[in-house]
Formats: structure tokens, C-alpha cells, sequence
């Protein structure tokens, strides 16, 4: 196990995140991973549906790095993109600033607004709710999507970037913003790697539609 961290999530985005792996890997495959990260106690109590900031960014990166340990590089990576994803289905979407975004009116708005609506109230709930604080920046024909301390790097090292998971949210995000649109999401800096910061490249364009 990793050091603590001193930061964490609230129990609830962790609760969604253990219950979307249950989701793709089944209940034993969550129990599997639980105990490879040395995380045994959460194998029967999930953490509790709270806002209370109490899941450690070391479990986080633990269980990460426990997919890769578990399904090899590739598999793990796709794994934890998987998970992320599925973490929005399982209660995020209707979480904070992003809960309105069902309304036919926040719909009825432009695309390109939608998107940029969709990344700001996901930062917004990161940095409101749990310590990874997170920022938008516009670069043109891209968005930043900034994360100071990502969970998902926490105390690890590596030669590509590991927070695949916080990329499956943020693309499941925008999925839910734009009612279906799909968006290329790649981590282009991460602090495993020795960056000051984790980096997330969003395209301002949906897959398959030019600029």
C-alpha cells in the first residue's frame, strides 16, 4: 500500500467508482482487486453514500495501479477507461453542477456550449467536493482539462501516463452533456511521469466531425 496521501474523495465518488468496477469486472473481480491494492475492508462495506472526505488518494492509486497489475499494461489501462466511464453512469451524472444538464433546456443549447458547460461543472464538482482540483483551460482548437493532484497518480511512477480512469470520466462527461456525442480524450502530461500537473487533452470536435 501506498503512503497516505492527506488527500482525499468523499466517500460517495468512491462508493460509485467500487460499484462501477463491480459493474465491469463482476463481484469478484472487485473483490480480486480490492485485494491486490490491500484494500481488503471495502471487499463488504462499501464506503458509505457521504460527502465526508475520507478515501485516500493512496487507495485510489492503489487500485489503478492493482488493474495493471491484474490485466498486464494494455489490459489495466482499458480496464480503469472502462470503470471511469462507468462511475458517471453510476450516480455522477446526476451529482453537483452536472445534474441539470438532463433539462431539455440546458440541451437545447449549442454543442461546442454544451461542451465546455460539461467540463466546467466537472471540475467544478472535483474542486468543490474532494481535493483534486481541477481547471479548464481553452487552447484553441482544444481544451485543457487540469488536475493538480490526480488520485489516480498518486505516489506512482511511470513512462506513460496512468490516470486512464479520470479520462473515462471525463469522456463519459461529455457523453452525458452532449447527449451522446463522443469525445477524444488523451492525458498528455502526468505527474507518474514526473509533470507538475496531470493534463488532459479534450477536442473541442466530436469523433467523426471535423473542425
Amino acid at each position: 500500500m501506498l503512503e497516505p496521501s492527506g488527500l482525499y474523495y468523499p466517500n460517495r465518488i468512491a462508493r460509485w467508482f467500487l460499484l462501477a468496477t463491480e459493474d465491469v469486472m463482476g463481484k469478484h473481480g472487485l473483490s480480486a482487486v480490492l485485494s491486490l491494492a490491500g484494500l481488503e475492508t471495502y471487499i463488504d462495506h462499501l464506503p458509505p453514500d457521504t460527502l465526508a472526505r475520507q478515501f485516500d488518494f493512496a487507495y485510489m492509486a492503489a487500485l489503478n495501479q492493482a488493474f495493471e497489475d491484474m490485466y498486464g499494461t494494455r489490459g489495466g489501462r482499458g480496464m480503469a477507461l472502462r470503470i471511469g466511464r462507468a462511475s458517471v453512469s453510476q450516480g455522477m451524472k446526476n451529482f453537483g453542477a452536472l445534474a441539470g444538464m438532463a433539462d431539455p433546456a440546458f440541451q437545447s443549447l449549442p454543442l461546442e456550449k454544451r461542451q465546455r458547460m460539461g467540463l466546467d461543472a466537472l471540475a467544478a464538482v472535483f474542486t468543490r467536493f474532494s481535493d483534486q482540483g481541477s481547471t479548464i483551460t481553452d487552447m484553441g482548437d482544444a481544451y485543457h482539462f487540469i488536475v493538480e493532484t490526480s488520485p489516480m497518480a498518486w505516489g506512482r511512477s511511470a513512462d506513460k501516463p496512468v490516470c486512464h480512469a479520470l479520462a473515462g470520466i471525463i469522456q463519459e462527461g461529455l457523453s452525458w452533456a452532449s447527449a451522446g456525442y463522443e469525445y477524444h480524450v488523451q492525458e498528455i502530461a502526468c505527474r507518474a511521469t514526473g509533470s507538475d500537473s496531470c493534463v488532459f487533452k479534450v477536442n473541442k470536435s466530436p469523433i467523426g466531425q471535423s473542425s
